[in-house]
């Protein structure tokens, strides 16, 4: 082993308003990475620069301070540009330097990934077998060509090694949580909190044509033993203090018998500690026999794909389920007492105002607790990219965000797809503040309250509610009547 075994992992430090909202997300991919670089002998270090909110001058003067062999980083299609940034400080510094990129676009994208000069290797789909094999053939200095599932120059040539399979046992993972830094990670709603992350699954079997996902896991799905992720659970409230958990798989859910076995073990081990999660609605309506479970296992906030409300968008991006087991799904979690969350999709290139506002209303009547109206973006690897490409008028990847519309409808400009998502949220967060005057749930009530006044001084909201000059007096009014009646409870 080489003498300098240091292998630093860096977050990209992107920020779009939108996710930050309402905590500090623990950077769950770096946990398992430093986990496999550690088990392969190597000294792994995790600066979550994002968190932190340093900038490329902090993430310099780092780089510098630990002079590591390796620098890595992950980058999504919005983040690609800075991590790329990152990467290139690393080389600056240190010429010598290896570096290398993994996540969704570096995957797919390789090729353009490796048209920058800086990135020495990518790492292809699922990271950790593959960035230790990597790691060990480079510090022996054998020949790379035989490492499954990377991309990198050989000269001007880029060459690809055959993908390798997916980790069959989720549960042999190591996990390196004694790097985190716990004092960051924090869920705003909650007081006095500390966030981590559990992955319970690995992939989803649907065939969504707008998410990366599916495509990212070849439409497989792995779970973990629930006894193993209970124990992990339980660890992480006994070693760091955490008392709030997100669940972070895409589809945990998939496998009724193996979830509810889940359930019945967080229940009988009652741990105390408040679960976020999603999945799908029609799995939330084939467990309303045991919906009860969910809530005193503890989880108190359910995210459901809806992403539209007419059937024929729901068609268009294959998402394999009807309007109605949308509404269904929201009414049955609210049953229960915990909280619903969703997400509707505008700016496709059928879009009208006119379908805006339909869409607008609709949600009304889905009634989630929190709603989010996101711009659709075109990931250049998508299956409707194609289909999508003669709208696209941005190829700045940083705006590629859900945030920021990049696609021109055919009926309306970007302008008036920008304006027409600052109304949806507008109108519907001012009803939503109004209803929260009723709810007769404490829990609920101060939860959403929280929730509002983060949302609403958040620089997603504030930014585009700039383009109005201030948030509107009727939102202010209630804001702080909403203010005094919880100083009062």
């Amino acid at each position: 082993m080489s003498e300098n075994n240091k292998i630093l992992f860096i977050t990209p430090p992107y920020h779009c308003g939108v996710v930050e909202v309402a905590g500090h997300w623990v950077p769950l991919t770096f946990v398992y990475l430093a986990g496999a670089a550690r088990e392969a002998g190597f000294e792994p270090v995790i600066y979550d620069a994002m968190t932190k909110r340093h900038g490329f001058t902090e993430i310099e003067k780092k780089i510098s301070e630990l002079a590591p062999a390796y620098v890595a980083t992950t980058a999504i299609t919005a983040t690609t540009p800075d991590a790329l940034e990152v990467l290139r400080i690393a080389k600056e510094i240190n010429p010598s330097v290896i570096t290398i990129i993994g996540g969704v676009h570096p995957s797919f994208m390789y090729e353009e990934v490796l048209e920058n000069r800086y990135v020495d290797f990518v790492v292809r789909e699922e990271g950790e077998e593959t960035l230790k094999e990597l790691l060990l053939t480079l510090d022996a200095g054998r020949k790379v060509e035989n490492v499954r599932g990377i991309s990198y120059r050989e000269k001007e040539k880029v060459i690809t090694t055959p993908l390798r399979p997916f980790i069959a046992d989720l549960d042999c993972l190591a996990t390196a949580w004694d790097l985190i830094e716990w004092k960051h990670y924090k869920y705003f709603v909650i007081p006095n909190s500390r966030l981590a992350a559990v992955s319970t699954s690995r992939g989803c079997s649907h065939n969504c044509t707008f998410c990366s996902q599916q495509k990212f896991w070849h439409q497989s799905w792995r779970g973990r033993k629930p006894e193993n992720v209970v124990s992990e659970i339980a660890g992480l409230k006994k070693d760091y203090g955490v008392n709030v958990i997100l669940i972070p798989d895409e589809y945990p859910t998939n496998d009724r018998p193996r979830w509810e076995r889940l359930l019945d073990l967080l229940i009988e081990r009652d741990i105390g500690v408040y679960l976020l999660m999603e999945t799908r609605p029609e799995d939330i309506v084939r467990d309303k026999d045991i919906l009860w479970k969910y809530k005193k296992a503890g989880i108190i906030h359910i995210y459901i794909g809806v992403e539209a409300t007419d059937q024929e968008t729901l068609d268009l991006i294959k998402k394999d389920v009807g309007v109605g087991i949308g509404i269904e799904a929201l009414r049955l979690i609210h049953e229960q007492g915990m909280i619903t969350e969703t997400s509707f999709i505008l700016g496709f290139p059928h879009e009208t105002k006119q379908s805006i506002q339909r869409t607008l209303e609709l949600s009304k009547l889905y009634n989630p607790d929190f709603a989010h109206y996101l711009a659709l973006a075109p990931w250049p690897y998508a299956d409707m990219y194609k289909e999508l490409e003669p709208y696209i008028v941005s190829t700045d990847y940083r705006k590629y965000n859900l945030v920021d519309p990049v696609i021109r409808p055919e009926n309306m400009s970007l302008k008036e797809v920008d304006w027409a998502i600052i109304d949806c949220y507008r109108s519907f967060y001012m009803g939503k503040m109004k209803e929260i005057l009723t709810m007769k749930d404490a829990f609920k009530k101060r939860y959403m309250l929280s929730s509002m006044k983060l949302i609403m001084s958040s620089s997603f909201i504030v930014d585009k509610l700039g383009s109005l000059g201030h948030i509107p007096p009727q939102m202010k009014d209630i804001l702080e009547g909403l203010q005094e009646d919880n100083e009062t409870e």
